[in-house]
C-alpha cells in the first residue's frame, strides 16, 4: 500500500529568496506541501507570510531558489501556466466581481476551468452543462441557493469570502495556496469556513497562511513557523505547540501564545 509519504510531493520550494531592497522577505525558504495535507504557514507580523504566498503563486518572482508543482518546474513559469500545472489561491482582499451575480461568479470560474472561449459571455447562463457545474459548485462550497442570483457584493463578508474560495476551488487544483480566508470574519463566520475547508481535506493540498490560530489548529496536519524570511520549524500540530523556538517568535502575542498553551 502506497503511503502518503511515499507520493511524489504536491509542492516543493527549495531556498526561495526575494529581497526587497534592504529587505529579506524571504531568506532560502524551504518547504514541502504533501499530497492532501493541509499545511499552515504561520508567523509573526512582517514575517513575509504574504510575500511567499505571491512567489509560490507567481505573482512575485523569485531573487533565487526553485519550485515543483507535482514534480513538475515551475520556477520560471508565469502564474497562468502555474495555474495549469495544478496551482490555485485566494487573497488576503475578496477577489469577486463585485457587480455581477454570485451564479455568474460561478459560471465565470468553471467556463475558465473548462477553457471554453469568452466570446459567448452573454450566453453562458443557457449552457446547461455548465449552469449545471456551477451549481453543484456551489453547493460543494456550501454557499445557499438563495444567495445565488444576489450581486456578489451584496453579500456578508463572511458569504464573500466563501465565494471567493469556490471561484479558486473551481480550477480544481491539486494545491491551493490560501492567504488568510479568515481575514476580517466573526467567529461564526470562521468556523463555516473552517468547516468548509476541513469537508474538503485530502482532494487537494492547502498551503494555509492564517492568523487565526484557532482554526490553524483545528485545521493543519503539519505547520511551518516563518520568522523573518526564515522558516524557524515544521512539524505537527503538537510539536509546534511544545517548540520553544515558535513559543518565543510568539511572545506578546497573547491570542496566539494562549492557543499555544492550549
Amino acid at each position: 500500500m502506497t503511503t502518503r509519504s511515499a507520493l511524489t510531493p504536491a509542492l516543493v520550494a527549495t531556498q526561495l529568496s526575494k529581497c526587497y531592497g534592504a529587505l529579506q522577505a524571504c531568506d532560502q525558504v524551504s518547504l514541502t506541501v504533501l499530497p492532501g495535507e493541509i499545511h499552515a504557514l504561520i508567523g509573526p507580523n512582517g514575517a513575509g507570510k504574504s510575500t511567499l504566498i505571491n512567489v509560490l503563486s507567481g505573482a512575485v518572482a523569485a531573487d533565487s531558489g526553485s519550485l515543483l508543482i507535482n514534480g513538475r518546474d515551475v520556477t520560471l513559469a508565469s502564474m497562468q501556466q502555474r495555474v495549469v500545472a495544478g496551482l490555485a489561491r485566494s487573497y488576503q482582499i475578496t477577489n469577486i466581481f463585485q457587480t455581477s451575480s454570485v451564479m455568474d461568479n460561478l459560471l465565470i470560474a468553471v467556463q475558465a476551468q473548462q477553457g471554453s472561449q469568452f466570446s459567448f459571455l452573454r450566453s453562458r447562463d443557457r449552457d446547461t452543462a455548465l449552469v449545471q457545474a456551477a451549481q453543484a459548485l456551489a453547493l460543494e462550497c456550501s454557499i445557499e441557493v438563495s444567495l445565488w442570483n444576489l450581486p456578489a457584493g451584496t453579500l456578508p463578508h463572511g458569504e464573500q469570502r466563501k465565494l471567493e474560495f469556490a471561484l479558486a476551488w473551481a480550477a480544481r487544483p491539486s494545491v491551493l495556496l490560501l492567504d488568510e480566508p479568515m481575514a476580517g470574519m466573526g467567529p461564526d463566520e470562521t468556523l463555516r469556513l473552517t468547516e468548509l475547508i476541513d469537508s474538503l481535506r485530502g482532494r487537494a493540498a492547502m498551503l494555509l497562511v492564517e492568523h487565526d490560530m484557532q482554526a490553524v489548529f483545528r485545521l493543519a496536519d503539519r505547520i511551518s513557523v516563518l520568522v523573518y524570511g526564515r522558516i524557524i520549524a515544521t512539524g505537527t500540530p503538537e510539536e509546534i505547540r511544545l517548540n520553544d523556538a515558535v513559543r518565543q517568535a510568539y511572545l506578546g502575542d497573547e491570542g496566539a501564545q494562549e492557543t499555544l498553551r492550549c
